[in-house]
């Protein structure tokens, strides 16, 4: 029984011993995290989707106040978060005008043809590898919703077989670019509002036999715009220059196939 007293009384007496010095060596080795890391974290959108290239929002803060990232680090935050960062480390921030993910393709079910009957994944990289998708035009959208799935804000969805981005809520993180296997995704000054919706490098009767709505190439949006915000891509493909775009609307009255749309209407 003394025994038994004995080594209860060892264990717990090493108990405390062990308790005090874990108290002392916290307080010791504590290292105080800077408050502004946990203002930081708050204020940002919090969708840890990665893809400013840190582990995280909890990353991406701790970075920001170490001076390791810059204050428009998040590719998904806008003018709100820059002005709650300017006051939290007290400097000077410059605003960015907000972009949105546009997807430059207008071809969907009814508009465009296909080359048979897809029934296998719903992944547009895995439907990419049978002979290029099962769409006639090669380098239009597959509407198997990879990007919307990887988008953490909702802001995609497909309708008759594109996908449709839904300004309101996209928030330009750029997962869905890196989804797309046909890179038809891109990021435009959310004020930008028309946009060439098709990326066929074909010559005009293959793509028009493919596509309705698809670009031929006929460089009438190109002699038209007052400003030469239009180019051909060193293909029968027309492209419009954002920077140079002030919205005028004159190409989308030219556009044979109505491959250029006002993509404010389109996309809400």
């Amino acid at each position: 029984m003394n025994e038994i007293i004995l080594a209860a009384a060892i264990i717990g007496i090493m108990g405390i011993v062990f308790g005090i010095g874990l108290s002392y060596a916290a307080k010791v080795f504590h290292v105080k995290e800077d408050e502004r890391i946990a203002r930081v974290r708050v204020a940002l959108p919090g969708a840890n989707c990665g893809a400013c290239g840190y582990p995280g929002c909890d990353g991406l803060a701790a970075a920001i106040v170490e001076g390791k990232a810059s204050g428009n680090a998040c590719p998904a935050s806008g003018d709100e978060f820059t002005e709650k960062l300017a006051d939290i480390l007290g400097i000077k921030t410059e605003k960015t005008e907000r972009k949105t993910a546009r997807v430059l393709c207008n071809g969907t079910c009814a508009l465009s043809r296909a080359k048979y009957q897809y029934y296998g994944i719903e992944d547009c990289s895995a439907a990419a590898q049978i002979f290029g998708g099962h769409k006639s035009c090669k380098y239009g959208c597959l509407g198997n919703g990879t990007c919307a799935r990887v988008c953490p804000f909702d802001a995609i969805a497909i309708v008759e077989g594109v996908a449709v981005i839904l300004q309101d809520k996209c928030r330009a993180c750029g997962l869905c670019i890196d989804a797309c296997p046909k890179k038809l995704i891109e990021l435009i000054p959310v004020s930008k509002n028309y946009s060439v919706l098709c990326r066929s490098k074909d010559k005009g009767p293959a793509t028009k036999k493919s596509c309705d709505v698809g670009c031929i190439g006929c460089t009438k949006c190109v002699k038209t715009c007052p400003v030469g915000a239009i180019s051909m891509e060193g293909a029968p493909l027309a492209k419009i220059d954002p920077e140079k775009c002030t919205n005028c609307g004159e190409c989308v009255k030219v556009c044979p196939t109505t491959a250029i749309r006002k993509v404010e209407t389109f996309c809400n």
